[in-house]
């Protein structure tokens, strides 16, 4: 795997870490790559694997979120998922509820290798669509010792129900049915095929929060990259198939007794995610609410994104 050395971020580099490109391999075989972002002086430190949004890669909001994280005090890892960016996997573009989750293990697992890290002291932080991921993951992955999710998407709940679960049972059945006949065109094919880039054609009459989506993923001056799925690419056309039918967030109740962070913007689109997963979640959690916010505001606002409360919430339970 040949991994690019120059900075690439959307944001810029800082000179109160020490950074590096790395990779690591998953359950599955699939290698993956991210940016190990360290404090300066002697470990051992505690550590935080981030990654999302859904879509995304490492070089946009979640190296900004561990890059901040690691000025105060934490050794963090920032990937790009199983077949996105410059992670392995074959074909391009494709997610996956168990494999996207799994992500998340193999970077702790990678982290608790690093003679640096306090393996007892592991968090994970997901953005967006990886929020949601990250919360599964600390369900059944018990190495985890805090999970915080900012500006969360339910993947799998979106995909099923549509947006504010506005999705009919008629309308499901046909959506599976058209997604269940594409795979034999993919099958005869021999390649999946993809949708047109959805946020290179946003329209006036669409509505605001894929306004601001579009905002952010395709003008160079926000957060464009040219490896992002969303700034210039599709998910394979099969991609919903396994989320309408594999609930992510079934056992977000056997992350306690350790804690959950739940961030979401007052005027997200997105916050209803939050809402019902904090409901469903155990105790020890905390539902923390930036106002004025909007779902993209928390991807790379720096004076919305809730640096402190990400500092206090791991400090306190890592």
């Amino acid at each position: 795997m040949e991994l690019t050395q120059d900075w690439d971020k959307t944001f810029p580099k800082s000179d109160k870490v020490d950074h590096g490109k790395v990779t690591f391999t998953n359950r599955y075989g699939i290698e993956l790559a991210g940016d190990l972002y360290t404090p300066k002086g002697e470990g051992p430190f505690a550590a935080i694997a981030v990654s999302g949004p859904f879509g995304a890669v490492k070089e946009q909001s979640s190296g900004l979120h561990a890059q901040t994280l690691a000025e105060r005090g934490f050794v963090t890892l920032a990937f790009d998922p199983s077949y996105t960016g410059e992670s392995g996997g074959a074909p391009r573009n494709l997610a996956s509820p168990e494999i996207n989750t799994e992500d998340f293990s193999a970077a702790v697992d990678y982290l608790g290798l690093l003679t640096n890290v306090d393996r007892e002291r592991i968090g994970i932080l997901g953005v967006c669509g990886f929020g949601g991921m990250g919360l599964n993951a600390a369900a059944a992955d018990k190495r985890i010792k805090a999970v915080a999710a900012t500006t969360m998407y339910d993947i799998s709940r979106m995909m099923a129900k549509g947006y504010f679960d506005s999705t009919t049972p008629e309308q499901r059945a046909d959506q599976l049915d058209q997604l269940s006949r594409q795979r034999w065109e993919d099958a005869a094919a021999g390649k999946p095929s993809y949708p047109p880039t959805a946020l290179q054609n946003v329209t006036d009459d669409m509505p605001r929060f894929v306004k601001e989506y579009a905002d952010y993923y395709t003008r160079e001056e926000s957060g464009f990259h040219p490896r992002s799925v969303n700034s210039n690419a599709a998910w394979t056309t099969t991609t919903p198939l396994s989320f309408m039918n594999m609930p992510l967030l079934s056992y977000i109740d056997e992350i306690a007794p350790r804690p959950t962070l739940l961030v979401h913007g007052s005027e997200a689109h997105s916050r209803y995610f939050s809402e019902t997963a904090y409901e469903n979640a155990a105790e020890p959690k905390e539902l923390f609410i930036v106002e004025d916010a909007t779902h993209t505001d928390l991807y790379d606002q720096m004076d919305k994104i809730p640096f402190d409360k990400f500092t206090s919430f791991f400090s306190e339970n890592l």
